[in-house]
């Protein structure tokens, strides 16, 4: 039984950081992305990490500011998030698929296991 839960969201002020957690359990996927929902907008992808050969793809707005890794030991994804923007507000998502992909990798609709969601609030 695959599961992705999501943890670590909460509040921050504006220039601040939060780091988010997924634990996956029941398989170890090739690719996995943090994917987040403001309240009236579509799910955008935020970043993604490609497993097998490390590369990491980010959403231009938070290219320098979000860092996502993977720990393989764990099976636990992570998004390390600087500074902080209220912009950056919305239910982040944790993604996972087995494939390997390529330029569709911040695609939601290639994704199809997902975590639950956690809020994240800046202010």
């Amino acid at each position: 039984h695959v599961q992705l839960v999501e943890s670590g969201g909460g509040s921050a002020l504006a220039g601040g950081s939060v780091r988010l957690s997924c634990a996956a359990s029941g398989y170890t996927f090739n690719t996995y992305s943090w994917f987040r929902q403001a309240p009236g907008q579509g799910r955008e992808g935020v970043a993604a990490i490609d497993t097998g050969d490390g590369s990491t793809y980010y959403l231009n707005s938070v290219e320098g500011r979000f860092t996502i890794s993977h720990d393989n030991a764990k099976n636990t994804l992570y998004l390390q998030m600087n500074s902080l923007k209220p912009e950056d507000t919305a239910i982040y998502y944790c993604a996972a698929v087995k494939a390997q992909l390529g330029l569709e990798i911040l695609n939601p609709g290639i994704y199809n296991y997902w975590g639950q969601g956690t809020q994240v609030t800046v202010s």
